[in-house]
C-alpha cells in the first residue's frame, strides 16, 4: 500500500496550530514570526513534506505547466524542438507534459483532452499528419488555454474563436528554392520531388518553393516527376524506384524529409545508381543519420532547437502580453541553412 502523502494540515497537527498558519509559515509570509517559520520548516523536513506545487498555482491562476504535442519524440528533429522549448520553460520556472500522436489525428484528440484535464497553461503543437480539421485545436481555444502551433500547422476555421492564432515555422518555400537551386548549380537538370500531404501547409509550401526554382530558371515542371504524400521511407523508396525504372529518369531528387532521402538512396543502391555521380539527393530536417550514411545526405537544417525556444519565448513575450488567443496573433520565421554533404556533390 502506498504511503498518504504529507499535508500542511499534519504539519499543523504535529505542532498544534492552523493548516493557515503553516501555510503561512512555509511561503514566509512576513507576518510570521521568524521562529515560528523556522518550526514549521523544520517539522515539514522531518514528515518528509512535500510542496504541492500544482495546487499553489492553480490558487494563482495558472497551472505553471505547458503541453506539447509532437508526432514523434524519436526524431532528432522533434527532440531537439523539445529540448529547446524545455530549456525556456525551466528558465520561467514551468514544466512540461509532453505527447505524441504517432502522426494520428484520434491520439492528436485525445493528447489535448488530456493536457486540458491537466489544466495546462498553453499547448504547443506540431500537427499529425492526419489531421485535416482544426476542431480540436478549436476545443484547446474553447477551454481558454493558450495554443501555439509550430513547424507544422493548420488554419483555423473561419468564425473561431481564435483570430490570427501564433505559430513559429521555417521559410519552406524559400529553403526549398535554395535547395533546388543548389541541385542545378551542380549539374543536375532532371529534378524530382516527393512531398508530404499537401493539406499541411509546410508541404504545400515546399512544393511550391520547389516549383518556382524549376520555373525560374528556364526548365519545364514535369508533373510526372511530382509526387505527394509519400514521406516515409518505404514510399519513398517504392516511388523512387518507379521513378528511376522509367526511360528518362530523374537525375536528382529535391525530397521534403531526410527519411524520404533514406529511401531514395536505397533504392538507388539497388539499382546500381551511382550518388551523385549520377543522381544528386537534397532532403529535409538535417537528422542526426544524414552525416553517417554512405555518401552523406545533403539536407537542410532548419536549426530545430532554435525553432523550439522561439516557440516558448513566444508565448512567454508575446502570446501572454497581447491578449493571448483573442490578440491580434503572430507569426515567427527561424533561419534555415541548407548543408551540403557529399549527396548532392559532383566530383
Amino acid at each position: 500500500m502506498s504511503k498518504k502523502r504529507v499535508t500542511i494540515y499534519d504539519i499543523a497537527t504535529e505542532l498544534g496550530i492552523t493548516a493557515s498558519y503553516v501555510s503561512r509559515a512555509l511561503n514566509n509570509y512576513p507576518s510570521v514570526n521568524k521562529d515560528i517559520v523556522e518550526m514549521v520548516r523544520k517539522k515539514a523536513a522531518e514528515l518528509n513534506y512535500k510542496h504541492n506545487s500544482s495546487a499553489a498555482n492553480l490558487r494563482q491562476g495558472s497551472s505553471k505547466t505547458i503541453g506539447v504535442i509532437v508526432p514523434h519524440i524519436n526524431q532528432s528533429f522533434f527532440s531537439d524542438a523539445i529540448a529547446g522549448i524545455e530549456e525556456v520553460c525551466f528558465e520561467h520556472n514551468h514544466s512540461l507534459i509532453i505527447c505524441q500522436s504517432h502522426e494520428s489525428f484520434k491520439k492528436e484528440g485525445l493528447a489535448i483532452e488530456t493536457l486540458i484535464r491537466q489544466n495546462v497553461d498553453c499547448i504547443f503543437i506540431s500537427i499529425s499528419l492526419e489531421t485535416q480539421s482544426p476542431k480540436y485545436l478549436e476545443e484547446i481555444i474553447h477551454h481558454d488555454i493558450g495554443l501555439i502551433q509550430f513547424d507544422r500547422s493548420i488554419e483555423y476555421n473561419q468564425g473561431s474563436e481564435c483570430t490570427k492564432g501564433y505559430s513559429v515555422t521555417n521559410n519552406n518555400t524559400q529553403d526549398s528554392y535554395s535547395a533546388v537551386k543548389q541541385l542545378l548549380k551542380e549539374g543536375y537538370s532532371r529534378i524530382a520531388f516527393l512531398g508530404g500531404p499537401d493539406h499541411i501547409s509546410i508541404y504545400q509550401d515546399r512544393k511550391q518553393g520547389y516549383c518556382n526554382a524549376i520555373r525560374d530558371n528556364g526548365l519545364v515542371l514535369i508533373d510526372d516527376l511530382v509526387v505527394s504524400d509519400v514521406l516515409d521511407e518505404e514510399n519513398a523508396f517504392k516511388t523512387a524506384v518507379k521513378l528511376l525504372s522509367t526511360t528518362e529518369p530523374p537525375d536528382a531528387f529535391f525530397v521534403t524529409s531526410d527519411h524520404q532521402s533514406l529511401g531514395v538512396l536505397r533504392a538507388a543502391k539497388q539499382l546500381g545508381i551511382s550518388v551523385p555521380d549520377q543522381l544528386g539527393i537534397i532532403g529535409y530536417a538535417n537528422e542526426f543519420f544524414t552525416a553517417l550514411t554512405t555518401p552523406s545526405l545533403s539536407s537542410i537544417d532548419q536549426h530545430s532547437k532554435s525553432l523550439g525556444r522561439h516557440t516558448a519565448n513566444l508565448y512567454f513575450n508575446s502570446f501572454l502580453k497581447n491578449g493571448g488567443n483573442k490578440g491580434r496573433g503572430e507569426r515567427l520565421i527561424i533561419q534555415s541553412e541548407l548543408i551540403v554533404r557529399n549527396s548532392s556533390k559532383r566530383k
